[in-house]
C-alpha cells in the first residue's frame, strides 16, 4: 500500500508552489460541491418532518382547518341555523270502550294524529349526512361552523396570552430588581386563581347583563387570557435572565441601543423557539377550555354552533346520549383530533428546535 501511494506521489508533477496551491484549491472546491450546507430553518424543517407523529399531527390540523373553512363553501345544502321544516305526521289508533245509558258497551278505534313541523333527531341519510339534532338542524353543517368558532377562539386566546407573557416576562427578566419582584408576584397571584369557578361567576354576570350570546365566548376567552399569561411570562423571564449576560448583549449595551430594541430585537428572538413550542401545546388546552365553557352553557349558545355546545345536548336528554351517537359523537371526535394534533405538532417542534439535536 505504501509503495503504491509513493508511486502515485511520484507520478504527480508539481513544478512550482503555485501549482500546488492551485491543486489544493481545486480539491477544496470539489469538496464544497459535494457538501450541502443547510440553513437553520431547513434543519428544523428536516427534523420536524422526519417525525411521523409530527406529520400526522400537521395533517390532522390542516384537515380540520380545511373542513371548517372550506367545507361550507362546497356543502351549501343547509345553513348553520337552518331548520329542516319538511315535517312529518304520525297516526296512533287507540281502542276505546264506553257504555251507553242502556248499559250496552260500544267499542271503536280512535285515531289521533301527531304532527312534527321540524324533522328532529333524524338518522344519517343522503339529505342529512350526520342527521339532525333536537332543533332539526343539520349536524354536519353545524360541525363545520362549530370548528370555525372553536379553532378561532383558541388561536386568539393563545396569541393574547403569548403577547402578554412576552411583554411582562421580557420587562421582568431584563430590568430585574423591584420590577421583577412586582411582576412575578402578580404572576403568583394569577396562577393561584381558580379559573373555572371565576368563569362560572362571570358567565352568570353576562346572563344578567344580557350580553349577546354570539360574542359571550369571545369575552370569556379574553378574560381567560388575562389571567393565564403567568406561565408564559415565567418562561420568557427565565430565558432572558440567562441571555442578557451574553457577549452580544454587552456589545449592544456598548453601542447605545435603546432598551426596547435590546429586548424585542435581540432577546425575544432568541426565546422564540421555546415560545413556539409553548404556544403549540397551549392550543390544545385552549380548545378544551372553550369546549368546557360551551358544554357548561357558558360559551356559544344556540342557535349558533360550537363543538362544546353540540355536546351539551346530552345533558338535556339522556335518550340522545344512549341512542343518537351521530349528534354528539362527531364534535367530540373533532375535539380529540384537534387536541392530539396540536400536541403532536408541539412535541415535534420541541425536538426539532432542540439545539442539542445531533442531526
Amino acid at each position: 500500500m505504501e509503495e503504491r501511494m509513493n508511486s502515485d506521489l511520484d507520478n504527480t508533477e508539481i513544478s512550482t508552489p503555485s501549482d500546488a496551491v492551485a491543486a489544493a484549491q481545486s480539491e477544496e472546491n470539489a469538496l464544497d460541491k459535494n457538501v450541502r450546507l443547510l440553513s437553520p430553518a431547513r434543519m428544523v424543517a428536516r427534523r420536524f418532518f422526519r417525525s411521523k407523529l409530527s406529520v400526522i399531527g400537521l395533517v390532522m390540523i390542516v384537515a380540520l382547518i380545511l373542513f371548517s373553512w372550506l367545507g361550507p363553501v362546497f356543502y351549501q345544502q343547509w345553513g348553520e341555523t337552518q331548520e329542516d321544516t319538511s315535517g312529518w305526521s304520525e297516526y296512533y289508533a287507540t281502542q276505546v270502550t264506553f257504555e251507553d245509558e242502556n248499559g250496552v258497551e260500544h267499542t271503536f278505534w280512535q285515531v289521533t294524529e301527531t304532527t312534527r313541523p321540524v324533522n328532529t333527531l333524524q338518522p344519517m341519510s343522503p339529505n342529512h349526512i350526520l342527521g339532525t339534532d333536537k332543533s332539526g338542524m343539520d349536524v354536519f353543517t353545524r360541525l363545520m361552523y362549530g370548528g370555525r368558532i372553536s379553532l378561532t377562539i383558541s388561536f386568539l386566546a393563545v396569541f393574547a396570552v403569548t403577547i402578554l407573557g412576552v411583554v411582562f416576562g421580557g420587562v421582568a427578566g431584563y430590568f430585574g430588581g423591584w420590577v421583577d419582584n412586582v411582576i412575578m408576584r402578580i404572576c403568583d397571584i394569577l396562577m393561584c386563581l381558580p379559573g373555572l369557578p371565576i368563569m362560572l361567576i362571570i358567565g352568570t354576570l353576562f346572563d344578567s347583563w344580557g350580553i349577546d350570546s354570539q360574542y359571550r365566548i369571545y369575552l370569556l376567552m379574553l378574560f381567560l387570557s388575562l389571567i393565564s399569561w403567568g406561565g408564559t411570562a415565567r418562561l420568557v423571564r427565565g430565558q432572558i435572565l440567562s441571555l442578557r449576560e451574553q457577549e452580544y448583549m454587552v456589545a449592544a449595551e456598548a453601542m447605545g441601543f435603546s432598551t426596547s430594541r435590546k429586548i424585542f430585537k435581540h432577546l425575544i428572538p432568541n426565546v422564540m423557539p421555546q415560545l413556539i413550542v409553548s404556544m403549540t401545546l397551549s392550543l390544545g388546552s385552549m380548545i378544551l377550555q372553550e369546549a368546557t365553557l360551551s358544554y357548561l352553557n357558558l360559551g356559544v349558545k344556540p342557535p349558533f354552533a360550537a363543538w362544546g355546545t353540540m355536546i351539551n345536548i346530552v345533558t338535556e336528554d339522556s335518550n340522545v346520549l344512549a341512542n343518537f351517537f351521530n349528534v354528539w359523537g362527531p364534535p367530540g371526535i373533532c375535539i380529540v383530533i384537534a387536541v392530539l394534533g396540536f400536541n403532536f405538532i408541539g412535541d415535534g417542534l420541541r425536538d426539532a428546535l432542540d439545539p442539542r439535536g445531533r442531526r
